[in-house]
């Protein structure tokens, strides 16, 4: 499929679902509606919410809040993740000692673990990027973890007999496995760290896309928590094109296997 025909399809499926939801919420099908207003608002009402917005400014404050939170989160988690995977994966003694700590962390509930957080660290951006850490730190750190233990046998055992150090293994064998792992991790990452920024911006703040959902649940404004939506979900692909960037960019030596041929 070429890049022009999957993004027709993109588009179109977008298009589609805006209408179906335009339809549903203006016109009354077999006598009653399918998508109450009230409930449910419709395209034209979010629209003009999200350019009110914009064309007010109001929306780059909020923006920026939720961009700091969610990359610390981000960045914070990952490094956390890539560094214990690495070290868990190379000392297999270590992650067994601490296996059933990680699996009883990871099972924590991470909205209980936001007002906790929020005592801690207070209303500012640091409860909020701690609970983002949360989400993000155990995805990466099982993902590398496991491209770790992935690593060929038969390429691990040529590389050892061509005489590589651990520092060479670390940097030709076990990174390059790694990496692959690692990236898939990070692309789910991203949407986990604007999650977690938001739902902390939602229970408490005074700033962020979290805290504007919030203010429009508050009285009732359907078309404002859409719009908060919308604005969020593209915020998150934004983000998630740079990942794919940088991933394209450290992961140009690995073969295309969509091109092969029989």
């Amino acid at each position: 499929m070429s890049r022009i025909t999957l993004v027709t399809l993109q588009v179109l499926v977008a298009v589609v679902s805006l209408l179906l939801w335009h339809v549903l919420t203006t016109y009354p099908i077999f006598g009653r509606m399918i998508l109450p207003p009230f409930f449910f608002s419709n395209p034209f009402d979010v629209a003009k919410q999200i350019v009110a917005w914009f064309a007010s400014g109001v929306i780059w404050k909020h923006l920026y809040v939720t961009l700091v939170e969610a990359t610390l989160a981000f960045i914070i988690g990952s490094i956390g993740g890539i560094v214990v995977g690495f070290w868990f994966a190379r000392q297999p003694r270590t992650a067994a000692v601490f296996d059933p700590y990680v699996k009883m962390a990871n099972a924590l509930p991470r909205v209980v673990l936001a007002p906790i957080f929020t005592l801690w660290l207070g209303l500012g951006i640091w409860s909020k990027v701690a609970l983002g850490v949360t989400l993000v730190f155990f995805i990466v750190f099982f993902n590398v973890y496991q491209g770790i233990k992935e690593v060929s046998p038969t390429v691990l055992a040529n590389a050892r007999m061509l005489g590589m150090n651990e520092r060479q293994l670390m940097r030709h064998v076990y990174w390059p496995s790694a990496l692959s792992w690692m990236f898939s991790s990070l692309h789910t990452s991203v949407g986990f760290a604007v999650v977690g920024a938001v739902v902390g911006e939602y229970l408490g703040a005074a700033a962020g896309l979290g805290y504007l959902i919030q203010q429009a649940e508050g009285v009732f404004d359907v078309a404002g928590v859409f719009a908060g939506m919308f604005v969020l979900a593209a915020f998150v692909i934004v983000i998630d094109m740079l990942v794919t960037v940088v991933e394209k960019r450290l992961l140009v030596w690995r073969p295309n296997t969509g091109d092969a041929r029989p």
